[in-house]
């Protein structure tokens, strides 16, 4: 298998099993899909890591694979891979993706899938594939210009330069930049720290954010309005109030 479900503390890691460079085809996007959709599922996994191993996260799409696709061909798979990836995007539990080395054409549209993003001092990030007279087409033309907004996305997606983790935190395209064998390791304390927080209210907070950013602020009030007040009917809001109260804010107990 080139995709791994592996699960401890609570924490699901999404572990790309491709050697040399993790290159993304047909078999690893269906055996992503299968897999965010089982973290999904699973009550034993509250937090989603995204990996690629010590030395790439993902190089981007199997190019020789895609050569041997007609116009026909693409047209039947394109759907699949933006669903594979898209997926992964909504897991409704917090993902972090943990970059080091490359992480270029396809390999960036599923860290943009996270909701947070820790590299490496080694990571490279991009969307090369105007370089093939290609665009991305897993979600990067999209997800990349709601990111780091519509004019430094184009100018990645234009060029199809790479950047160094220096210059994708300044662009806000990763949040933390780590020495490389500290990336999974941070990225894992990330997840867990919020595997121990209100499940319901994570899944609310995201969905609310999620859905604010693509619609129209009036139904972003709405989704958010009606998750806060369903949020009363929790347990866990019954006792992150009761321990407010009675200890103070941040040492409530989640279940």
């Amino acid at each position: 298998m080139t995709v791994h479900l592996e699960v401890a503390e609570g924490v699901g890691t999404l572990r790309l099993d491709r050697p040399p460079m993790n290159a993304l085809d047909v078999a690893t996007q269906d055996r992503l899909k299968e897999l965010a959709e089982e973290a999904t599922r699973r009550e034993d996994v509250r937090a989603v890591v995204i990996h690629g191993g010590e030395k790439v996260f993902a190089a981007g799409a199997d190019i020789k694979e895609m050569q041997a696709m007609d116009h026909a061909a693409m047209v039947l798979r394109s759907k699949a891979l933006q669903d594979s990836f898209t997926a992964v995007a909504r897991i409704p539990k917090p993902v972090v993706a943990a970059v080091t080395g490359y992480a270029l054409g396809g390999g960036c549209e599923l860290a943009l899938c996270a909701d947070y993003r820790i590299a490496g001092e080694n990571a490279k990030l991009g969307q090369p594939e105007i370089l093939l007279g290609l665009i991305p087409g897993a979600g990067g033309t999209q997800r990349l210009s709601r990111l780091i907004g519509p004019s430094k996305a184009k100018d990645l997606i234009f060029t199809g330069r790479q950047v160094r983790a220096d210059e994708a935190l300044a662009l806000g395209l990763v949040d933390r930049v780590v020495p490389a064998e500290e990336v999974y390791a941070q990225a894992h304390a990330w997840a867990a720290k919020l595997a121990q927080g209100p499940a319901i209210a994570l899944r609310a907070a995201k969905e609310s954010v999620d859905t604010g950013l693509e619609t129209d602020i009036d139904t972003g009030l709405a989704v958010e309005r009606n998750w806060f007040a369903g949020l009363f009917a929790t347990e866990d809001r019954e006792r992150g109030m009761r321990s407010f109260v009675e200890e103070g804010p941040g040492k409530a107990k989640f279940r």
